[in-house]
């Protein structure tokens, strides 16, 4: 059932730390108190408006994938039982079910690292310019949502809000976090997507690409934030897949396509968003939680 939408959150005695493009962060008793909200942003913009009971979607979907992935790499998640959250939280359990997570405190490594199965969005875009994308060379005449023969590591950089993240090389990422833990890093990246998007497949989705979240913990690194959402990855209906041009998503790039047709310099602020697009938005994200989680 479609609840009022969360924007902004405030609880009262608990740390608020960091206020992010769709989650809110508070400190609890040494903990992480993760709370996602219904704000949506695209090409790094939080729109004014809210999608209805996305954060819960986005919340319910990483529980999946923590528990699907851990195997190949354990996560931060300590509960999202918030009957068992620190006894500070217990005023806010109602705003709290469902769309939030305690988790553990990491350090999160300073390179977004994304996972491409297909060629689309700015890969495709920078690949019209030349075969050397992000170093990487890739062979002539793909066309766009080609799969690739075998899944690329991607790092970029990490943009501070409103700015938009560029990608890098491999190279380039060694120099920020070190050689051995490139290796590792992209070893554990490939392995998550390979199994998830072979699952998601055999629920008839295509997962394009996605950007995984990880840090450091004692030393162990971990799974973070969230884990292969319509936010942080771009679905496709395996049942329409026609490589050639864009295609149908379970994801925000409806949001995206829709805001390309505007005339917007996708910079702040944004504009004010139709009802039909915040539903059909909404829509999608509902049914990819649907086929992902049944």
């Amino acid at each position: 059932m479609t609840t009022e939408p969360v924007t902004k959150t405030a609880f009262e005695g608990l740390s608020l730390i960091h206020c992010g493009k769709v989650r809110d962060l508070y400190e609890v008793e040494g903990k992480l108190l993760m709370v996602a909200t219904d704000r949506i942003s695209a090409f790094d913009v939080v729109m004014d408006d809210p999608i209805p009971d996305k954060g819960r979607i986005l919340t319910q979907m990483s529980l999946f994938w923590f528990d699907f992935l851990k195997e190949i790499i354990p996560n931060h998640l300590i509960t999202a039982d918030v009957e068992k959250y620190p006894a500070v939280c217990a005023p806010f359990r109602k705003q709290l079910r469902g769309r939030s997570m305690l988790v553990r405190k990491a350090r999160p490594l300073p390179v977004e690292c994304i996972v491409r199965g297909y060629i689309s969005g700015s890969f495709w875009k920078a690949y019209t310019q030349g075969t050397t994308v992000c170093g990487v060379e890739l062979p002539t005449g793909l066309r766009e949502s080609d799969q690739f023969p075998r899944p690329l590591f991607t790092p970029s950089t990490k943009a501070a809000l409103g700015q938009h993240d560029e990608n890098i090389s491999i190279t380039e990422m060694e120099n920020i976090v070190g050689k051995v833990e490139t290796a590792k890093i992209v070893d554990v990246c490939i392995k998550l997507y390979e199994k998830a998007a072979g699952y998601a497949r055999s629920r008839g989705i295509i997962i394009a690409d996605t950007k995984f979240e990880l840090g450091w913990d004692n030393g162990e690194l971990i799974l973070i934030d969230e884990a292969l959402t319509p936010d942080s990855s771009r679905f496709w209906p395996v049942d329409t897949y026609a490589p050639g041009g864009g295609q149908p998503s379970f994801d925000k790039q409806f949001l995206r396509d829709y805001l390309l047709s505007l005339d917007w310099n996708q910079s702040p602020p944004p504009p004010k968003l139709p009802a039909e697009i915040i539903s059909k938005t909404a829509d999608r994200y509902q049914e990819a939680l649907a086929r992902i989680s049944g």
